[in-house]
């Protein structure tokens, strides 16, 4: 009998299958991986230390796209498969992207805050965006990226994107200073983490806005902080940061023009069920036998 681990503590809806399938569930006690076969995985590092500490490991599939907190050639070398559930977020995360957009265009943490506080003369101060006729500029253009674009369209707005895969593609100069939005699709690699900083946010647009459900290190915090501040970007919404999480201090949470969610876009009850389904087919596959259909490292057999 295999032994599957999972992060957040097996969903009901899964022991069920996990215990037919001749498996068993535990976690999400740490102390309790060090026997699985099995791992459904979050966001928790697997380095070769820890791979090291799970003699018994076989499959590790990440719940979700990103696996930058996996060694895959640590994986490889010691045999264990390493999937992700790259169908899994799309439309939760599309979906709150686009909630992030409208909510900094329409002003709506300032707006509420005016009226809790009972300022009077809200019209005065409000001085949103309407996003119909706008232009919103994708950094990335796979799975999320897509489904952005067609919910950006269905409002009204231009898309443009900049991807060296999109036969449409414009330059990331291009995609900079044409976008009224730009919002962030692509993953923290090399040449990707960082590259947000001051001066690509001063190409930008003045008055525009930065959207980011994507991954924290893209940007450069300090760098946006400042732009925010001097008035160069209307405002950011963001469901990823770097650190992460901010310090409860930290000026991007004291802002009326930017809003913060805690790394939550794909956390819907649905996307959050489909994502655990895929990780489990993913690692039951493997442990029997099967190369699972999402496997992200070198063959292992």
């Amino acid at each position: 009998m295999s032994v599957i681990w999972f992060c957040r503590g097996c969903p009901d809806h899964l022991v069920a299958d996990m215990e037919a399938a001749g498996h068993t569930a535990v976690g999400p006690a740490l102390d309790e991986r060090a026997e699985a076969h099995g791992i459904l995985a979050g966001g928790e590092p697997y380095d070769a230390a820890v791979l090291d500490a799970l003699p018994n490991l076989r499959v590790l599939s990440r719940i979700g796209i990103g696996y930058d907190a996996v060694d895959l050639d640590a994986a490889s070398e010691r045999g264990i498969i390493v999937t992700n559930t790259p169908d899994g977020p799309t439309t939760s995360t599309a979906e709150h992207t686009v909630a992030l957009m409208m909510a900094v265009a329409h002003e709506l943490t300032a707006s509420a805050q005016r009226l809790r506080a009972a300022t009077g003369d809200y019209i005065t101060h409000q001085h949103s965006m309407e996003l119909n006729g706008r232009t919103l500029g994708l950094l990335g253009f796979g799975r999320i990226g897509r489904a952005v674009a067609h919910m950006a369209e269905a409002i009204g707005m231009r898309v443009i994107v900049s991807d060296p895969l999109h036969e449409d593609s414009v330059t990331v100069d291009e995609l900079l200073a044409e976008s009224d939005v730009l919002s962030l699709h692509v993953p923290a690699t090399p040449d990707t983490i960082g590259m947000i900083d001051a001066a690509a946010l001063a190409r930008m647009k003045q008055g525009s806005i930065l959207i980011n459900a994507a991954r924290g290190s893209i940007v450069v915090t300090d760098d946006l902080v400042d732009a925010v501040q001097r008035g160069h970007l209307m405002g950011a919404g963001l469901d990823v940061t770097d650190p992460e999480p901010l310090d409860p201090d930290h000026p991007l949470l004291h802002m009326d023009n930017v809003i913060v969610t805690p790394h939550i876009a794909s956390n819907t009850t649905a996307g959050r069920e489909r994502m655990e389904r895929m990780a489990f087919d993913q690692v039951t596959a493997g442990l029997a036998g099967e190369r699972p259909s999402e496997q992200l490292n070198s063959p292992i057999r």
